[in-house]
């Protein structure tokens, strides 16, 4: 009898034997290159028979970090991409994302105060030079897209969870008066590097009254938004403080940053908003204590927030400040390509973000049309692609990747202690279900024999696929 012939009999002689028993049926999802979301059947639970041969453990009963839900960013082009398509196809789109058991269930979502580099064009809610009273702040420039991009999700999802941060005060508080920190660099047309030739510098104005009216655009932003029927929780001080870009963005030191957030706790306090260390874009331990120990500071922060380089600085900060929830607060944006190499690229960022401690996993751009190109001409990825030539759209590979996680695992899950197969991770939803999500990015199917109690599954896992598997 041939290998192949032997393997189906195997796999046959499972089945009966899972169905003759009444064992259960397991949830099945994969996704590859060229197959999204393919449900499948046939695996079941089945008894431990010996103590060893596992590719992978899981420990039911040894809970890591609480998961509290998934989202993107909602950005102004994300908006002005969705409107190529008719009203009803955008309405799908929304309800994919935000409808609660439909699909992506985004619950927690970042938004920009001000513009940034997604942005239609630059701007700030508040350009009279030395408005300190704030007298002519004003969102209306959001009433044409992030408003109604955020309060079309919010109808999808009424307890949806919103949180912001600048990428630029108003351009007069800077020293050099202008929202981008190089404006007149082109991209990878700067002397050295163009994110940290600047590093370790304070672009925000050094001064009390600067900082007090700071604070204060903070809370008007805060109060017109409630206006508009949207409820911001969270803030953060400022997007990646250290990167000195040419789209809207300031540098800060850490300890001007802490100095700066004991004008803007207090504005917060008011309003019972919460206040997010972040976002950090750079692996130092040295600049996340700076700010955590200052003792007018560290106490009043609820969170913090990783992106890019900064995902090698969760794990310290998981470590050592373990009452703090983290947050994964801008995938890693790609290419425009949305191909396969993204989505494995994404699955990794997940893995790791998730590994080491992350509760929230925040996607970056929501929608773009094709090819992806921002204000200042970088191609980037999205969940969805629009063409605007034939008013259609795709959700992208990089879409199906996150769903295999936001999908199943509910705001309040565990993570859980897995040990053996690298590519693997493992959760308790509060309902008593465990997800497992697991990829195979070799050019060749893999079985991978999983075992949790004295329970074991044994699915084959295609050649570079993801997938979620559900045990109730």
């Amino acid at each position: 009898m041939n290998l192949k012939k032997s393997y189906y009999l195997a796999v046959i002689a499972y089945i009966l034997l899972a169905c003759s028993s009444g064992k259960q049926q397991v949830e099945w999802v994969s996704t590859t290159e060229n197959s999204q979301w393919e449900n499948h059947t046939g695996l079941y639970v089945m008894p431990v028979e010996t103590d060893s041969g596992f590719d992978a453990v899981i420990y039911p009963q040894e809970h890591l970090q609480t998961i509290m839900g998934f989202g993107a960013c909602f950005n102004e082009l994300g908006w002005t991409s969705l409107a190529n398509l008719p009203e009803t196809v955008r309405d799908e789109i929304m309800m994919e994302l935000f409808a609660s058991g439909k699909g992506a269930n985004f619950n927690i979502c970042r938004m920009p105060i001000g513009a940034n580099d997604f942005s239609h064009n630059w701007y700030s809610y508040n350009e009279t030079d030395g408005d300190f009273e704030m007298a002519d702040f004003s969102i209306a420039n959001d009433e044409e897209t992030l408003i109604p991009f955020i309060s079309e999700a919010k109808r999808h999802n009424p307890q949806l969870k919103i949180w912001a941060s600048p990428w630029c005060p108003p351009s007069w508080m800077k020293y050099n008066r202008h929202y981008a920190c190089r404006p007149d660099a082109q991209v990878n047309d700067l002397k050295g590097d163009p994110e940290t030739d600047l590093e370790g510098t304070n672009m925000f104005i050094q001064d009390e009254k600067y900082m007090k009216a700071y604070s204060l655009y903070f809370g008007k932003f805060i109060d017109a938004y409630k206006q508009k029927g949207i409820d911001i929780f969270m803030v953060a001080p400022q997007n990646e403080f250290n990167s000195c870009q040419n789209f809207p963005s300031c540098t800060w030191t850490a300890s001007a940053l802490a100095q700066f957030m004991t004008y803007l706790i207090p504005e917060m306090e008011k309003r019972n908003i919460e206040i997010m260390l972040g976002t950090i874009e750079r692996p130092s331990s040295a600049m996340i204590d700076t700010i955590l120990n200052n003792p007018k500071v560290g106490q009043h922060i609820k969170s913090a927030g990783f992106q890019w380089a900064g995902k090698d600085a969760i794990a310290y900060v998981f470590e050592h400040y373990p009452n703090l929830i983290l947050y994964q607060t801008e995938q890693e944006c790609g290419n425009g390509k949305n191909d396969w190499s993204n989505a494995a690229y994404s699955w990794n960022l997940m893995k790791h973000y998730l590994s080491n401690g992350a509760g929230v996993y925040n996607y970056w751009n929501i929608s773009l049309e094709k090819g992806g190109i921002s204000r200042w001409g970088w191609a980037q990825n999205s969940l969805v692609v629009v063409d605007t030539v034939t008013k259609s759209f795709e959700y992208t590979l990089e879409y199906y990747v996150l769903k295999h996680f936001s999908h199943y695992i509910q705001p309040g899950a565990k993570r859980l202690k897995t040990d053996g197969y690298n590519n693997l991770l493992a959760f308790l939803n509060n309902d008593g279900s465990i997800v497992i999500t697991a990829g195979n990015f070799e050019n060749k199917e893999i079985s991978v024999k999983i075992k949790w109690g004295k329970n074991v599954i044994q699915p084959a896992l295609s050649a570079n696929s993801i997938h979620t598997f559900i045990i109730k």
